[in-house]
């Protein structure tokens, strides 16, 4: 018989080997279709899976990576293809002593789960904390818009609103002070997360502030809390827990006016800073970059400061003052810590008298650049 094999010495019987060929190509496929999870540097890879194409809900759907116990969202990162093999890069580095769950669910198949724990011995000195709160004052208005909450390093998104409270002089958490967005507010950098008091308990005349009265009440002290298990991009708790104390005054809801501010005007051929003082704290993360110093030849470079609880604005050139007119140029978006801009409340109640505003995108403070 042809492709077939007796061996008549033990009573043995070989298939064809064209059958076994067949019966063993159906088999192999199986074995290799069984995906595996392995880290390699901190790099995540499935083997023994191909996909047909990018998955409906992105790859985030089939292969996802969480660091540390508990319900925490997934870690961010990238997706690839490498020899084969689906590729999962985090952004960043995963952190010594850390517990890693990664699960893998293909379209259909059942889901495959591995877990990698990082050894503690090399763990870093540099630990994650709340660098700072700003306003940095301990008196704010009644009608306070928000606070910029500044890490030392990037943050996992997706838990602020857990790790998030106030408290009031009783040590009690006040019920939904804040806007819970989904999306939250981060900088690009994932260090600077913005918190905005709810609107509705600001604006008089809407229904949050007449049933629930404001987030926080004039004449009464209150405790930003930042719970330590909050946890950073790397998957480690912060450092330490951190609280800012403060006092609560009346609204404000006079805009700000820059004919009240004071300007301290720097000598020529020297690199002294111009000075803006302001009659009341100003909107930290917007003094960075809506005042713009103009001179003879143009945009004035160089660096700002913002000091005094953000009541002074100070600018350094990086080349030596010159003789001249020179004007800072701030734009009308410039707010107050009550989100008042420029020439403009926030909150303007129909039964007020109406007060002139400031129509221009910019106002202009001139001064002059003289010889000592």
């Amino acid at each position: 018989m042809t492709g077939q094999v007796a061996d008549r010495g033990n009573g043995s019987f070989r298939l064809p080997y064209k059958l076994l060929l067949a019966l063993l190509l159906l088999v192999l496929p199986i074995a290799a279709q069984t995906p595996v999870i392995v880290m390699e540097a901190g790099v995540f890879r499935v083997t023994g899976w191909r996909a047909v194409g990018p998955p409906l809900n992105g790859w985030s759907s089939v292969l996802a990576v969480y660091a540390g116990e508990g319900d925490v969202p997934p870690l961010l990162g990238t997706y690839s293809f490498a020899d084969g093999s689906l590729v999962f890069t985090p952004r960043f580095p995963v952190a010594p002593g850390i517990h890693l769950r990664a699960v893998f669910q293909s379209p259909g198949g059942a889901p495959v789960e591995a877990t990698f724990d990082i050894p503690k011995e090399a763990a870093p000195a540099v630990t994650t904390r709340v660098a700072h709160v700003y306003p940095s004052t301990g008196i704010l208005p009644e009608n306070q818009l928000k606070f910029y909450i500044y890490f030392s390093a990037p943050m996992q998104k997706g838990q602020a609103w857990q790790r998030i409270h106030l408290l009031n002089s009783d040590g009690d958490r006040v019920v939904l002070p804040f806007l819970e967005l989904d999306e939250e507010l981060w900088d690009r950098d994932n260090t600077r997360l913005t918190v905005l008091f709810d609107p509705g308990r600001i604006k008089r005349g809407l229904v949050p502030l007449k049933e629930d009265g404001p987030s926080i009440e004039a004449g009464k002290h209150y405790t930003l809390v930042i719970d330590r298990d909050w946890l950073d991009g790397r998957g480690v708790p912060l450092v330490e827990e951190f609280r800012k104390e403060f006092r609560v005054a009346p609204a404000d809801r006079t805009p700000p006016n820059p004919a009240k501010w004071q300007i301290g005007t720097p000598h020529a051929d020297t690199t002294e800073a111009l000075v803006l003082d302001f009659p009341k704290p100003m909107d930290f993360a917007l003094l960075q970059h809506l005042l713009t110093v103009v001179g003879p030849g143009g945009t004035v470079a160089g660096t700002v400061a913002v000091v005094r609880d953000e009541t002074e604005w100070r600018f350094t050139p990086q080349q030596p003052w010159k003789v001249g007119d020179y004007q800072v140029v701030v734009q009308t978006t410039l707010e107050d810590l009550a989100g008042n801009h420029v020439g403009r409340a926030f909150d303007v109640d129909t039964f007020d008298r109406v007060t002139r505003t400031i129509s221009k995108d910019t106002t202009s403070l001139p001064f002059r650049i003289r010889h000592q």
